[in-house]
């Protein structure tokens, strides 16, 4: 039998990528093979054509100055990441990109990086960075195990549904106990470390939509994730 084909696409890895970032897209194609799908992985930068296909999309974090080159080109591709966040693509994320898939960032200077706005929230810098290990609890994937390191302060529109309640640690903003943002089958999250080695449940949540949306079903692999667990026990120990 002929196993079935995820497209995989990496947004702007050259300029949004310094949190370890890439480790979320390994995870993701590795599982995903081991659950039975061969994986093409389409990395997609600034003045790239964006793929026919794209069954789940990544992001990472980035300095201002790498939000700043990738500004002009992501408004560009604006109407094509709504499309697909509106047909329920799953997506992931992290930090820079969670900022610019918001309204907007406004910088430490008072410069406004415009987002996109899949997500109704806005991004103001503060005055210190939140920097630390964090835990933080969702309904459905238990606790979410990272590390955060931003300066950045997210407030979510009442009408958005948060990633995760906090657990340990700051989270959007530090003040009102919410972290990330979920809107359909799109990720926002600050959490690093990288996130998915250590919250497999998350990864293969984004493979089953996908393939559920592509193929009409899935049938997930009894993964061994003893490792995974090992790291999570670790994490959780370690101080703030």
């Amino acid at each position: 039998m002929t196993k079935r084909q995820l497209t995989i696409v990496q947004l702007y890895p050259d300029d949004m990528n310094i949190y370890g970032d890439w480790g979320n897209v390994l995870t993701v194609k590795k599982r995903a093979e081991w659950h039975g799908f061969e994986v093409e992985l389409i990395d997609y930068n600034v003045g790239d054509i964006f793929p026919e296909s794209a069954d789940i999309l990544i992001g990472g974090g980035g300095q201002d100055s790498g939000q700043l080159k990738v500004q002009a080109d992501l408004q560009k591709l604006a109407p094509t990441l709504q499309a697909l966040a509106d047909d329920d693509t799953p997506m992931l994320m992290i930090c820079g990109l969670y900022q610019l898939f918001g309204r907007f960032f406004k910088t430490s200077k008072g410069q406004i990086i415009d987002g996109i706005g899949i997500f109704h929230a806005e991004t103001h810098a503060g005055p210190e960075r939140l920097i630390g290990n964090i835990v933080t609890h969702n309904e459905q994937f238990g606790d979410i195990i990272g590390y955060e390191n931003h300066s950045g302060q997210t407030y979510i529109d009442s009408n958005m549904q948060p990633l995760g309640t906090i657990v340990r640690g700051a989270g959007n903003n530090g003040q009102d106990e919410t972290e990330g943002c979920i809107y359909r089958n799109v990720i926002g999250t600050y959490l690093h470390g990288s996130l998915l080695p250590k919250n497999p449940a998350i990864a293969d949540a984004l493979i089953e939509e996908a393939a559920k949306k592509k193929f009409g079903d899935f049938t997930p692999t009894v993964i061994e994730d003893r490792f995974a667990s090992k790291a999570r026990d670790v994490a959780l120990k370690r101080p703030r």
